[in-house]
């Protein structure tokens, strides 16, 4: 399949008046390296072994020990962002990805997907006859487009990928994930009861692929994009791995910060200037803590570093794969974090994620939720995802986390692996480079351009700057000499050794930041402010800023971030009009995933539902928006109609109606009110009449669990385990079902609220 042959000959009238000849013309492709990009999920600078930790990781380590490691590369500070300008090579929001695609606006900066004129690698390298595959998280479409009808054009078998099997979402439940092979949804292997995990089956699928391709056409080389879900929340291993850690954080974040400090400083990974930032604000000192908070802290991060080890586990089996197949040292092999170690655990960390996604709450129920569940934490009951002071230690030297611009957010390991080509082994280069940059570097090392068109569509051209000159010259010269960062509002800009940044999360207008200057050619770990000694130069970045923003397409920015406590979300939507949602489904033959949520259990409205009863057996799910840790389900069981609101897997308010439903046609209609702040009744009806009312005494306004709302079937896992197992598909005829929401805002209702309660 290499090479190609083209007919020269001349056509007769039959086979046997046509005369056959052909010129063989060689593959572009011939001879070249594979390539690999492994992409892990929010794993800090310092948490990788050979970056200094102490969580084991013997196969990133030797993958590190065949190449090179670099201390100096940046990111983009969150996912998608990241994942579009590694695939491009250009910068986030040019491609028009600026923050998630779930920050979608339809502006050029925020289109929810890779606009076609930058071509993700894939597609370059399909045009040089290389075979490409993906396999794992993507996350580079938009929500209302990762339905079983598609549209497909941003999927990865719409940006150049040939195969891919994983999930398409920003993270994904270990035990129980939502797949898709191509562009179909799949179900998982087998139960995580039968020993599944997502990490492994993305792993087994990766070999697969290659296997296939290299018995089939091992002359021709192969990309494959290998993005893991870990170390993302929910974080989930098996507890052998856990357990491996028992103990082994006992001493707090403030001693192992410091220990894994020493340990970069011992390995060099960090400059010989670095010194050791303070710990962040927001976090408390280990000492200051009860015994109960270290036991439920101390448990987090067992549970983070026995998901690290079971990661790495299986990017060893990928990697020996590579080796006893005999082409690991004819593949560029690249991996990096996208980003910086996550604070969104809160100060508490949490049992359940979906509680809060904010360095600043206090959520000590989750404390509580730990110490019930100390043995079994990091199974499929639980969503876990560690506290802030953890994340600092996950970023050591540096300070703040993911999302932030400083460069606890966007300083993240890279490792090259080319033993072909790499001469030096287990080297460490300091020059200043950013995702960008990766791209540009395969193709100088492949000797091919980025074609000028690409199926049709006219191409612009690569922003980021090869740094294939660093590969085997640890003196050679940076060549990127100017980078910009922003993310949420968080800015910042690099430029010759000199590094400028604002801190805009918590504030609420632009006009309260207040930026800060950085000499990190000689303070590596970002430590020292020097604005007030050198005006000019902080008035020269800013300005500098503003050219690179305007440049790249940076303009409108995001007035919030995605950390946000319950409260300042609630502020935000009081703020925004929450439009009228009227939908209505006929005939639901199959189960179905609405496109978009309509607002079931966060808003006032109405779910109408018509069945045909033919007997009293039917049974099963007619709605159900969620998972296990949190969600709304409507559901026949026992021929009574059942509703249930299930707050964070932590409260149950549930109806069940008083009498049985009749056979025929029956009318459904459950009521969901809000009356009063966070307050609200549910209320059941049949055929007109009331059958049961419950009081919502708290509720979140964006209910949020990770499975999409289903007609006919809660199939990702079940919203209320007690009553039902997923998918519980309903058996029955469903004639109708009617979503009625009307124009409001949260502050309106709880307006309304407030003049029924004085009425």
């Amino acid at each position: 399949m290499a090479d190609k042959k083209i007919f020269t000959g001349t056509v007769g009238r039959c086979i046997s008046e046509t005369n056959f000849s052909f010129d063989i013309k060689e593959s572009p492709s011939k001879g070249k390296p594979n390539v690999v990009y492994i992409v892990l999920d929010d794993t800090g600078f310092a948490q990788l072994g050979c970056y200094g930790s102490t969580i084991n990781t013997p196969n990133i380590d030797k993958i590190a020990s065949r190449g090179l490691r670099y201390n100096n590369f940046h990111t983009t500070a969150i996912c998608s962002a990241t994942r579009a300008s590694l695939l491009t090579g250009a910068n986030h929001h040019s491609v028009g990805i600026n923050t998630t695609t779930e920050g979608r606006t339809g502006l050029g900066n925020a289109q929810g997907g890779i606009d076609p004129q930058y071509a993700t690698l894939a597609e370059i390298l399909r045009e040089y006859d290389y075979r490409t595959m993906a396999v794992g998280k993507w996350h580079l479409s938009a929500m209302d487009e990762r339905t079983a009808a598609g549209p497909y054009h941003n999927w990865p078998l719409g940006k150049g990928f040939d195969t891919y099997y994983g999930f398409l979402a920003a993270d994904m439940d270990q035990w129980n994930p939502v797949l898709t092979r191509d562009n179909t949804m799949v179900e998982q292997p087998k139960k995580a009861s039968e020993g599944y995990h997502l990490s492994e089956d993305l792993t087994e699928n990766a070999i697969q692929y290659v296997y296939n391709h290299e018995l089939s056409y091992p002359e021709q080389p192969f990309f494959l994009y290998l993005a893991y879900g870990a170390m993302h929340t929910p974080h989930h291993a098996p507890k052998e791995y856990i357990d491996r850690y028992r103990g082994k954080f006992d001493a707090g974040w403030d001693k192992i910060r410091e220990e894994w400090f020493e340990n970069q400083k011992k390995l060099g990974i960090v400059n010989d200037t670095a010194e050791l930032t303070e710990r962040n604000e927001h976090v408390p000192a280990w000492d200051t803590l009860s015994d109960d908070q270290k036991k439920a802290y101390a448990r987090y991060m067992e549970v983070f570093a026995g998901f690290l080890e079971h990661t790495d586990a299986q990017i060893g089996k990928f990697i020996d794969f590579l080796d006893k197949r005999g082409i690991y040292d004819n593949t560029i092999i690249v991996l990096i974090s996208d980003n910086g170690a996550s604070a969104e655990g809160g100060k508490d960390g949490h049992f359940n994620l979906n509680t809060s996604m904010d360095v600043t709450d206090n959520y000590p129920r989750d404390v509580e939720l730990v110490l019930e569940n100390y043995e079994t934490i990091g199974d499929e009951y639980s969503q876990p995802h560690y506290p802030t002071g953890w994340a600092n230690a996950g970023n050591t030297p540096f300070q703040w986390y993911k999302q932030w611009t400083y460069e606890g957010g966007v300083k993240d390991p890279l490792i090259i692996s080319y033993p072909n080509y790499i001469k030096e082994k287990g080297g460490i280069r300091r020059q200043f480079n950013h995702v960008s940059d990766i791209t540009p570097t395969v193709l100088d090392l492949l000797g091919f351009e980025k074609p000028e068109f690409i199926r049709g569509v006219p191409q612009r051209t690569l922003q980021g700057i090869s740094f294939k000159n660093t590969l085997n010259d640890e003196r050679a010269e940076g060549k990127k000499k100017v980078q910009y960062f922003e993310m949420h509002g968080n800015r910042s800009i690099y430029k010759d050794g000199w590094k400028a940044v604002v801190n805009h999360m918590f504030h609420k207008t632009f006009d309260e930041d207040e930026w800060e200057l950085y000499h990190v050619d000689e303070d590596y770990s970002e430590k020292y402010n020097v604005a007030d000694r050198y005006p000019e130069k902080l008035k020269e970045l800013q300005e500098e800023w503003l050219i690179e923003a305007a440049k790249y397409g940076v303009f409108p920015m995001p007035d919030r971030g995605l950390l946000a406590t319950r409260d300042s979300l609630k502020e935000y939507l009081s703020m925004i009009s929450l439009p009228a949602v009227h939908l209505e489904y006929n005939d639901i033959i199959y189960p179905y995933d609405l496109v978009t949520d309509p607002g079931i259990g966060t808003r006032t409205g109405t779910i109408m539902v018509v069945l045909n009863r033919r007997n009293q057996n039917e049974k099963g799910v007619l709605v159900a928006k969620g998972d296990r840790f949190g969600g709304v389900s409507l559901y026949v069981k026992d021929n009574h109609i059942n509703y249930v609101y299930n707050l964070d897997s932590d409260i149950y308010w549930t109806i069940e109606s008083d009498f049985e439903l009749p056979l025929g046609e029956v009318d459904i209609q459950a009521d969901f009110t809000v009356t009063g702040k966070e307050q609200a009744t549910a209320e059941l009806f049949v055929n007109g009449n009331s059958v049961g009312l419950t009081e919502i005494s708290k509720f979140f306004y964006t209910t949020g669990a990770g499975a999409p709302t289903s007609l006919k079937v809660n199939k990702h896992i079940s919203v209320y385990d007690e009553a039902y197992a997923a998918p519980f598909t309903y058996d029955g005829e469903i004639k109708k079902v009617i979503f009625d929401f009307p124009a409001t805002t949260v502050q309106a209702e709880e307006e309304i609220a407030k003049d029924l309660v004085h009425d």
